[in-house]
């Protein structure tokens, strides 16, 4: 599983790097065009982390499918899943072009800032299809156990938008200040282009990442199993439903945690800009360590998942527990490297002793939701093995948002200002929200192990009647007319799987 794990945190990192990438180099071209990337950023990532959520439900499916040996039935829901990204990719990019000038309008963004972020949104959306194509490619060679193309493909995405984002924010006249030479025709007349040019590069740089890893499945020996390029599949809404089904519960999920940390930096933002800044700077200091568990629990969806689709439900829970086990003893490291780097990291991110002191405060209470935070995420990975996705999607809307927003808001604020509760509460300022997160982490942990173990429970004893009625019906043993007619029925469906089976793989070798 580590060896799963490793290059999908590699990849996770690399892709977090892109977005640090635009902030450094926007925020050196001027406070405007960093504010509007700022501004911007909060309107794409979660649009597209809830795109990229709804694709992942792919990968349970693909590692179903091979741990079964039922590798001819993966091309069919590729390319399902690829028409399902045309469509998620062209809205998200039609919403970012239309619809970002009046929600800036409405959130009474300053002119300037208005204007140079809906430029910004406006050249990303071109990326939009891209990235769509690029998470459901990720998702089948992932669920392939194939987890290293992902990696290269994020650092091809991330060498590649950095000269691109120096071009084009700064034009061609500050790579003649940077490197002292004149770029030739008509890369010599690039103008500056700020936020716009971030935008740019940043789109260009989701299609590259979408044309390499086309080109890596299509022409690698690692998918000739598959043959997923040879021959294409017209939509079919059966299908498209099924995937929908599993995934689109997890885009949802991701959505709403994201959108939980966004409400609360801005409830944050009423408590003056030192709380601010030490909240934020807490939070990105502890979210980097969380790409580990993450990629752990992301490993554990393929490993569950192809366990499942050999039919040895012993062994599916054993993977899925001994993966929540393991992400525990990430999550104890992960507090041994707070409490010893806690002080330089966050001397690295400001100067202001007021900032740091704060800062630090928040991050001891960090180390209290690593735990809960490293096991949820696990549970939920596993989980997703099982293809159960919409009790994760409910779990985590009442967790995140009632326990953990609704718990910290009234911790924050007090009950005077929030009367949810008969009870005096006094305001506890940015502790209260930072308590709400671990209070929500820490439920959705409980819950999630719960529907984890009656998950694994569950399957366990399907497969077990499914044994007995199969090891009945052919010993001759039934005599009630209802169960010959189960048993049969089962038969035919295995029957008739094992033959769509074979005459799949006999497509795809002969093409």
């Amino acid at each position: 599983m580590v060896t799963l794990a490793l290059p999908i945190c590699g990849a996770q990192l690399a892709q977090a790097g892109m977005s640090a990438v635009d902030v450094l180099m926007t925020g050196r071209s001027s406070a405007t065009d960093l504010a509007a990337v700022s501004v911007g950023s909060s309107l794409w990532v979660p649009l597209l982390l809830l795109m990229a959520g709804t694709l992942m439900g792919l990968t349970p499916v693909v590692a179903q499918l091979m741990g079964g040996n039922r590798s001819g039935e993966v091309r069919d829901n590729v390319h399902q899943s690829l028409w399902i990204s045309l469509v998620l990719g062209s809205l998200s990019g039609l919403a970012l072009w239309f619809l970002a000038a009046p929600i800036f309008t409405l959130m009474e963004v300053p002119g300037a800032v208005a204007e140079q972020a809906t430029l910004y949104l406006m050249a990303i959306a071109w990326g939009m299809p891209g990235a769509a194509f690029y998470q459901v490619l990720r998702a089948y060679s992932d669920g392939m156990n194939h987890t290293r193309p992902a990696l290269i493909i994020s650092l091809i995405g991330l060498l590649s938008n950095i000269p691109l984002n120096y071009l084009l924010i700064y034009g061609s006249a500050g790579v003649d200040d940077l490197l002292g030479i004149t770029l030739p025709g008509l890369l010599g007349d690039i103008p500056a282009m700020g936020a716009a040019g971030c935008g740019i590069a940043t789109g260009l740089a989701m299609w590259i990442m979408c044309l390499s890893m086309f080109l890596y499945t299509r022409r690698s020996s690692a998918y000739q199993a598959v043959a997923l390029w040879c021959q294409p599949s017209a939509p079919q809404l059966k299908k498209i439903s099924e995937l929908l089904k599993v995934g689109l519960p997890i885009g949802i999920a991701i959505f709403f945690e994201v959108t939980l940390f966004t409400v609360i930096a801005l409830f944050v933002a009423s408590f003056g800009e030192i709380k601010v800044a030490a909240h934020q700077v807490a939070l990105n200091f502890t979210s980097l360590l969380f790409m580990l568990p993450l990629s752990l629990a992301m490993a554990l969806t393929v490993r569950v998942g192809h366990t499942i689709g050999r039919g040895d439900m012993n062994e599916a829970r054993f993977v899925a527990w001994n993966g929540v086990a393991f992400s525990l003893v990430v999550a104890l490291i992960n507090d041994l490297v707070i409490w010893v780097l806690a002080e330089p990291a966050v001397a690295l991110y400001t100067s202001n002793l007021k900032v740091q002191a704060l800062a630090l405060s928040l991050i001891t209470l960090a180390m209290l939701y690593q735990v809960s935070d490293s096991l949820q995420v696990a549970m939920a990975g596993a989980l997703r093995g099982f293809k159960d996705t919409r009790i994760i999607m409910l779990i985590t809307m009442f967790a995140y948002w009632i326990i953990g927003l609704g718990g910290g808001h009234l911790l924050g604020v007090g009950s005077e200002q929030f009367p949810v509760w008969p009870w005096a509460v006094e305001s506890m300022g940015v502790y209260g929200y930072w308590i709400g997160m671990v209070a929500g982490l820490t439920v959705a942990a409980l819950l999630l192990g719960w529907r984890l173990w009656v998950i694994a429970r569950r399957a366990i004893q399907d497969a077990g009647r499914l044994r007995l009625i199969l090891h009945l019906r052919m010993d001759g043993h039934f005599v009630q007319g209802g169960v010959t007619v189960m048993a049969q029925a089962v038969l035919m469906v295995i029957q008739g799987s094992a033959f769509h089976t074979r005459t799949r793989r006999g497509r795809s070798t002969s093409c």
